[in-house]
C-alpha cells in the first residue's frame, strides 16, 4: 500500500508540474515553486510515517527515475540508515559511491595481536574485510546493521532487548550451525539510576558477537584490561568469561555502596528521635536500596546460570573452567551477603515505622491529655448553662456570678493539669528506678 501511495504521488507530481510547465502564465515560476512545494510536503508527511525498512522496500520497487527523486526527498539525516536497507546496486544509483556507515562507537571490532586484544574502530562496511577477530561488540546497532554483519560472518544476530524476552529456558542454548547462544543482564549501577541491560552473546566459529543497546562499565573494563595486560585473554571463551567475572566485581563493589548506604541510615534511625520529615526520607532511601539489592541478586544468579551452561557445554579449557568455578564461588559469597542486606533493610524498615508510630502515639496522647484537661471545664460550663444556676444564683448580681464560675472553670482545669503532670512524673520516675529482682540479677 505504501509503494503504490508513493507512486500516486510521483506520477502526480509529474504530470501536474508538467502542465504547469507548458502553461503561459504570469508568475510562471512562482506558481512552478509553489506546486513543487506541496507535493514535496505531501511525500515528505508521507516518508516520515514511514520506517526505515519500508522505506527500503520502496526504493527497491521503483524504477531508477522515480527512486532517485523519491531519494531526492529523504532528508540527510536518515540518508545513511536508508542505504543500509538497499542492495549495493540501487545503493550506487541513489548514492553512487557513499557507503552507509556505522554510527561513533557502534561497532568495535577486536583482534589478538601478541597476547594483547587490538581494538579496531568500524565505520564503513569495506572495513570489515581482512579482520580476523575474536569479539565482535556491536552497541545500539540497528536491524540492518546487524543483518549486515551477520550475513558478512555467516550468522543471524539478534536484538538483545528481544532476545531476553523469551523463556528463562531459551536463553542458553546451543542451536543446529553449534553456535552458543546467552541471553543475560548486565547491571548498570548510576546514582540514582540502576537497571538491568540486556546483552546477547553468540560464540561462533572462535568469535563472540556481543550485542546491546547501552554501553556499560564492564565492557569498558574489559577493552582496557585486554588491550593492557599481555595474555590476558586467549580466546573468545576468555573474553566471556572475564566479561561475567567483572559483572561479578561490579556488583560487589555496588553492594560495597549499600552497606555505606545502610550503615548512614542505621546511625540515623538507631537515634534517639526522628521526625516524620526524616523517617520519610530514609523509606525512601531504604526501598532504593532494597530494590537495588534485589536487582543484584537476580544479575548474579543470571551470571551462575550462565556459567553453569558453558561449563556443561565442554568447550571451555581446564584453565578456562577454573576461572568459571571461581566466579562461582564469588557469586556464592555474594549471595550470602544480599540475604543479610536483606534482613538488615527489613530490620531498618521496622525501627523507622516503629518511630513513625511512637511519634503519632505522641499526638494522640497529647490529644487525650488536653481532653481529659477540657473535660471538667466541659462540666462546669454545662452546669453554667442550665436554668438551675440562675435560680441558684438568684439575687446575686450576674457579673459576680458568672464570674465566679469562671474562677472556677479555671481552678477545675489547673487542678487537672497538675494531677497529670504528677501522676506523669511518678510513673517517669518508676520507670527510672531498677526493680529489686533486676538489681540482685545485676550484682
Amino acid at each position: 500500500m505504501s509503494v503504490a501511495k508513493v507512486v500516486e504521488l510521483l506520477n502526480k507530481q509529474k504530470r501536474v508540474e508538467g502542465m504547469v510547465h507548458s502553461q503561459n502564465m504570469q508568475r510562471h515560476d512562482l506558481v512552478e515553486t509553489l506546486v513543487h512545494r506541496q507535493h514535496q510536503a505531501e511525500l515528505e508527511n508521507l516518508l516520515a510515517k514511514l520506517s526505515s525498512s519500508e522505506i527500503g522496500a520502496i526504493l527497491e520497487a521503483l524504477p531508477a527515475d522515480d527512486a532517485l527523486m523519491l531519494w531526492k526527498q529523504i532528508p540527510s539525516e536518515r540518508e545513511n540508515e536508508l542505504l543500509w536497507e538497499v542492495s549495493d546496486v540501487v545503493r550506487e544509483q541513489l548514492a553512487g559511491s557513499q557507503e552507509p556507515g556505522f554510527a561513533e562507537s557502534q561497532l568495535n571490532a577486536f583482534e589478538l595481536v601478541d597476547g594483547r586484544l587490538r581494538q579496531v574502530a568500524i565505520t564503513r562496511r569495506s572495513e570489515l574485510e581482512g579482520v580476523r577477530p575474536i569479539w565482535i561488540d556491536l552497541l545500539n546497532s540497528t536491524r540492518a546493521e546487524r543483518t549486515y554483519v551477520g550475513q558478512h560472518f555467516g550468522l543471524e544476530l539478534p536484538d538483545p532487548g528481544e532476545a531476553t524476552d523469551l523463556e528463562v529456558s531459551s536463553r542458553f542454548h546451543i542451536n543446529e550451525q553449534e553456535e552458543i547462544h546467552l541471553h543475560s543482564n548486565f547491571l548498570l549501577d548510576r546514582a540514582g539510576d540502576s537497571r538491568s541491560v540486556p546483552v546477547a552473546f553468540i560464540l561462533h566459529k572462535g568469535v563472540l558477537f556481543s550485542i546491546r543497546n547501552e554501553e556499560l562499565p564492564v565492557f569498558r573494563l574489559q577493552r582496557r584490561r585486554a588491550r593492557t595486560q599481555p595474555g590476558y585473554v586467549s580466546d573468545c571463551y576468555d573474553v566471556l568469561i572475564d566479561l561475567y567475572g567483572a559483572d561479578v566485581e561490579y556488583s560487589a563493589d555496588s553492594l560495597e555502596d549499600i552497606y555505606g548506604t545502610l550503615g548512614k541510615v542505621g546511625r540515623q534511625v538507631l537515634s534517639e528521635s526522628m521526625s516524620d520529615e526524616d523517617a520519610a526520607g530514609t523509606l525512601a532511601d531504604i526501598a532504593e536500596e532494597e530494590d537495588l539489592n534485589g536487582r543484584i541478586r537476580s544479575n548474579i544468579l543470571d551470571t551462575q546460570r550462565a556459567l553453569s551452561f558453558l561449563m556443561r557445554c565442554r568447550v571451555l579449557s581446564s584453565g578456562q573452567f577454573d576461572d568459571a568455578k571461581q566466579i562461582l564461588r564469588n557469586i556464592e559469597s555474594l549471595n550470602s551477603h544480599t540475604a543479610f542486606l536483606f534482613d538488615k533493610i527489613n530490620f531498618l524498615m521496622d525501627a523507622t515505622i516503629g518511630f513513625i508510630n511512637i511519634n503519632q502515639n505522641r499526638r494522640v496522647s497529647q490529644l487525650t491529655a488536653w481532653g481529659v484537661v477540657f473535660m471538667p471545664l466541659n462540666i462546669v460550663a454545662g452546669i453554667g448553662g442550665m436554668s438551675e444556676f440562675s435560680m441558684m444564683t438568684q439575687g446575686i448580681p450576674w457579673p459576680l456570678a458568672y464570674g465566679g464560675l469562671i474562677l472556677g472553670m479555671g481552678f477545675a482545669g489547673w487542678g487537672t493539669y497538675v494531677v497529670l503532670r504528677y501522676i506523669e512524673a511518678k510513673r517517669a520516675a518508676s520507670t527510672r528506678t531498677p526493680r529489686p529482682q533486676q538489681t540482685a540479677l545485676r550484682t
